[in-house]
C-alpha cells in the first residue's frame, strides 16, 4: 500500500491509501474512493474525463503514452503537469504524490 493525496481548490488534501498490487488504475482508485469521475471511455485514454494535475511528483511517473499525449492535446488547459489517471498504475515509487482533479473544473 502507498499513500497519495487528492488536492482541492482550497489547498486542502485528502489522503488517500492505495493497493499496488492489484491492478487497479488511478481512475478506478479514485472513483473507489468516490471522486466525481466521469471516465466515460472507461480507460481507454480517450475522453480524458479523468484529467488530473499532477502537484507533487511528476518526475517519479511513466512517460505518457501517445494516445494519451494526443487526448491532452485536446484540452484546452492540459498543461505539462496533466495526465489522464486511467493511464497510471499505483506503484511504490508514487507514494506520497500529490494530484488535483482537473475534468471537473473542465465541466
Amino acid at each position: 500500500m502507498i499513500n497519495i493525496f487528492i488536492e482541492n481548490d482550497l489547498g486542502e488534501r485528502q489522503a488517500l491509501e492505495v493497493p499496488t498490487d492489484m491492478g487497479f488504475n488511478l481512475m478506478e482508485i479514485l472513483k473507489a474512493y468516490e471522486y466525481d469521475i466521469q471516465a466515460t471511455c472507461g480507460g481507454m485514454a480517450l475522453c480524458a474525463t479523468c484529467h488530473i494535475e499532477v502537484l507533487e511528483g511528476k518526475e517519479k511517473l511513466p512517460a505518457s503514452n501517445d494516445q494519451e499525449l494526443d487526448t491532452l492535446d485536446t484540452l484546452p488547459n492540459a498543461d505539462s503537469n496533466s495526465r489522464l489517471s486511467c493511464q497510471l498504475r499505483p506503484s511504490d515509487e508514487m507514494n506520497g504524490l500529490v494530484f488535483r482533479l482537473k475534468a471537473l473544473q473542465e465541466a
